[in-house]
């Protein structure tokens, strides 16, 4: 059987999402196992069997994950919720002889919403993407942003308050686990981490629940109208799980346009951008990861 094909590789922080695309973005098959979060030699012996599956149908593994990505080499630092990474070149690791590529995860989502979702054809734009924190891409001039030390777009870091702390960053008050384990710890539900029941409760449009959410929502427009305010994007793209309940960008969107109204010089003086859920979920990053991988090769040809 001719390699034609590409293998995508996810690394979230407990799961390793893969999937078998060509080079057009289409998805032929997926699977996903959990990720060993103990050791890089666990880790890497994990990812090997993955590849292992698909070695003889493949020209190409691109992998989206965590941490800082430096593109000199392609070496991750941090590493995220998985530390062991830090300053891990998988290339090195995996020794394989078929090209290697790695991004970030939020710059994952951004590209693949730039090849074949709701960025494209757009020369600024941003993709935001509500998970554990804030993830996010930002495309300007058509590209993708790097910055000068491959960071631009780690909008977790970014803060909303007066205060250095933690608590006051948007990893923290963006999160959408964090969200939907409050409403669910107010409603003493059986499991915090049940985002059906916390949206059941949302969607009444009522109580204590709606409340929250439209504070975790009036938080991130305060940041989008501050990234606004620098990088002036023609559309934001909102990603994550939770962007599967229409709820979620629909109350982005109002509340942009209520804090809008209510600043005269930000209403008289600024255009507002379009907001737009984005069209990839969960498989945003494998397409994104293959994008990467893509331009890669075709720059070095």
């Amino acid at each position: 059987m001719e390699a034609k094909d590409y293998l995508a590789i996810d690394i979230g922080g407990t799961r390793i999402k893969y999937g078998l695309l060509d080079r057009a973005g289409t998805l032929i098959e997926k699977g996903d196992v959990a990720t060993p979060n103990e050791t890089l030699s666990e880790f890497v012996a994990t990812v090997r069997q993955i590849v292992q599956t698909y070695r003889f149908r493949i020209r190409g593994v691109a992998f989206s994950a965590p941490g800082k990505v430096d593109h000199g080499d392609e070496t991750i630092y941090a590493g995220g919720g998985l530390p062991f990474l830090d300053q891990v070149n998988l290339a090195d690791e995996l020794q394989l002889d078929i090209p290697v590529a790695v991004e970030n995860d939020g710059k994952a989502a951004a590209l693949a919403e730039l090849w074949l979702g709701n960025l494209t054809g757009i020369d600024n734009g941003a993709a935001v993407v509500l998970g554990t924190g804030v993830g996010g891409g930002l495309i300007l001039n058509g590209a993708l942003h790097m910055g000068a030390h491959f960071q631009a777009g780690e909008l977790s870091f970014m803060h909303k308050g007066e205060t250095r702390f933690d608590a006051d960053s948007y990893g923290k008050i963006g999160s959408a686990v964090q969200m939907i384990e409050t409403v669910a710890t107010v409603y003493d539900l059986p499991d915090v981490k049940d985002g059906r029941a916390v949206f059941e409760l949302i969607n009444l449009r009522e109580g204590p629940a709606w409340d929250i959410f439209k504070r975790y929502t009036d938080d991130l427009v305060l940041m989008l109208l501050n990234m606004q305010a620098v990088i002036d994007v023609q559309r934001f793209v909102i990603g994550g799980g939770i962007t599967a309940q229409p709820i979620v960008v629909e109350t982005i969107r109002q509340s942009y346009e209520e804090m809008v109204a209510r600043r005269p010089q930000v209403r008289d003086g600024f255009t507002t951008p379009e907001i737009l859920p984005a069209r990839f979920g969960n498989d945003a990053n494998l397409y994104g990861a293959l994008y990467h991988l893509l331009l890669r090769l075709n720059h070095e040809v």
